[in-house]
């Protein structure tokens, strides 16, 4: 019997570096809404009482930027400076600039904005073709999201983490070892209270009765106390989740961030892609498991290489897979745009709990292969 236990994590909207990836992606989607074709790199920094924006933005538009980081900040639920941030007096910094016309000159007629790396993957072991573990911990995340909104915890404040560890017997999720979360919340609340408040409209109201017994562990805030969180507690930076936001590194990842990024910048856009195209191949029973890597150069159209692992579970052989894929799908930057319509506003979607596994995606959906 193969037995081993595998790990992931996921946070909430509030975690400094969400909140960092909501403006970001907000912007995107504003860009977007005014201008097609925008070009779009924008970094987020938070750290205590204060947002910085930086990047290049090349549209046919005027953006607020102020009035979008004010927005969001309140959207997710922060508006007090002294344990978190204040949405009403942060200090706002702006950096933005228009794109090297060094880069434009690549990707105008078509070609990638950046040399890299990118990965796909899918798995038949959840619905959504997501691995367990960064599955459920996305589910609890949000769960703890929605308890804070609609108050059935009203105690708790925006930031958050959650950690699943999966235990596999022969490479099938069997049941839950550990699962970890923390979470930030007023100052009166007692210990004791808040774990008997996770456990009961968190944990129990997410993860199936079948996948946790006597021997799970279950850990709630481990230090004891968790007031003092957001940027206020931690800075925030767009693109430091990038496993968060992938397959919780149970696939591996070429290295490029989402958030910020409009459509040409092949980190968002191929990473896409190769999902689509591995969950395709997963749903049609051509493998159990698919990862699939591409990489690419500046200014050039097609990918340099296309590698396929299907991990021994193949009904065709890895090198078929790799023709299906390159008859079948065209990847260029353009192409990719084409096929997966990423020229609309769709972007702030995708920012919390997974880019992927979320069915009103358009990379998400499954064709016949």
């Amino acid at each position: 019997m193969n037995r081993y236990y595998f790990t992931s994590e996921s946070v909430t909207e509030g975690h400094p570096d969400k909140l960092c990836d909501t403006i970001s992606d907000s912007i995107l989607d504003e860009c977007i809404k005014q201008d097609s074709n925008a070009r779009v790199a924008v970094e987020t920094f938070a750290s205590s009482n204060k947002i910085t924006l930086a990047g290049q933005i090349t549209f046919k538009g005027e953006i607020d930027y102020e009035k979008i980081v004010r927005e969001t900040i309140k959207n997710i639920g922060y508006g007090d400076e002294n344990i978190d941030i204040d949405y009403k007096t942060c200090q706002i910094d702006i950096n933005i600039t228009k794109q090297s016309p060094d880069i434009a000159m690549g990707v105008d007629v078509g070609g990638a904005g950046d040399q890299g790396i990118m990965f796909g993957y899918a798995s038949d072991e959840t619905e959504n073709y997501m691995p367990y573990a960064i599955s459920m911990a996305h589910k609890l995340a949000r769960r703890l999201t929605q308890v804070r909104k609609e108050e059935i915890v009203p105690y708790l404040r925006p930031d958050g983490k959650t950690q699943v560890t999966v235990e596999y017997v022969d490479n099938k999720p069997k049941r839950i070892e550990t699962i970890l979360i923390s979470t930030q919340h007023e100052a009166e609340i007692e210990q004791e209270q808040l774990k008997k408040d996770i456990i009961e409209k968190v944990i129990k109201e997410t993860v199936p009765e079948n996948m946790i017994d006597e021997k799970t562990n279950i850990y709630i805030n481990p230090t004891g106390r968790f007031v003092i969180g957001g940027p206020l507690g931690d800075t925030g930076l767009t693109g430091r989740k990038i496993i968060v936001d992938t397959y919780g590194g149970y696939s591996r990842h070429g290295g490029g961030a989402f958030s910020g990024k409009d459509a040409t910048k092949v980190d968002r856009s191929a990473a896409y892609m190769l999902r689509h195209i591995a969950k395709s191949i997963v749903a049609n029973n051509l493998a159990e498991k698919c990862e699939i890597q591409v990489s690419y150069a500046i200014g050039m159209e097609k990918p340099l290489s296309v590698y396929v692992n299907t991990f021994g579970t193949g009904t065709k052989s890895d090198q078929e897979i790799i023709k299906i894929i390159k008859d079948k799908f065209d990847l260029t930057p353009k192409g990719i745009i084409q096929y997966l319509n990423l020229k609309q506003p769709i972007y702030s979607q995708t920012t919390n709990y997974g880019h992927f596994g979320k069915e009103n995606l358009p990379w998400e959906r499954i064709i016949k292969m």
